[in-house]
């Protein structure tokens, strides 16, 4: 069985603070701003949500045969070690991928090179539009794929984010079952 990690969230435990959304971008964005330096909107890879009046965290699931990465045409989401990478680089920004996901885990942001939003020019049959364009790609949560620990989780005050490792609760499952059997 390959492993399968993704983020989980307690309703019970989450406060709707979103300080996770807030670690995830920083955690992501490479200029290291310091507060009140921040000019570009804030750009988390997952999404607090209120639902009934609980809060809960949204991201991705990192699903095995990922809907997403199938819907890709040109190839830009594939598998990395377990974890479902965008090449921010390779996507176009069709929208693809953001009708595939069962999760609603993915959005689309303009592409940021250099601390600069990437734009394009835009059709010149268009009226009254600007000269240029951002260009948009999609982006959704990497388990902070160049990290040993994800921000989020590291950052949540109310402990209500942890990493889930379906391996992990096989095996344990197993082991219960082997327990089980041999007390008999």
């Amino acid at each position: 069985m390959k492993s399968t990690k993704f983020i989980v969230a307690d309703a019970d435990k989450c406060i709707g603070c979103k300080i996770c959304e807030v670690a995830c971008h920083a955690a992501h964005d490479n200029l290291n701003y310091t507060v009140g330096a921040q000019y570009s909107a804030i750009t988390p890879r997952l999404h607090v949500m209120q639902v009934n009046g609980k809060y809960v965290p949204v991201q991705c699931r990192q699903c095995e045969d990922a809907p997403c990465a199938n819907a890709c045409a040109i190839g830009a989401i594939t598998e990395v070690d377990g974890k479902i990478i965008i090449n921010e680089k390779t996507c176009i920004g069709c929208k693809a991928c953001l009708v595939a996901c069962p999760f609603g885990a993915i959005d689309l942001r303009p592409q940021i090179h250099n601390g600069e939003v990437v734009t394009q020019p835009r059709l010149k049959t268009l009226q009254d539009a600007d000269e240029n364009k951002s260009v948009l790609v999609a982006y959704k949560c990497d388990l902070c794929a160049e990290n040993e620990t994800q921000a989020c989780v590291a950052a949540c005050p109310e402990n209500a984010l942890r990493v889930y490792n379906a391996l992990d609760d096989s095996k344990a499952k197993a082991l219960q079952s082997a327990l089980a059997l041999h007390a008999i």
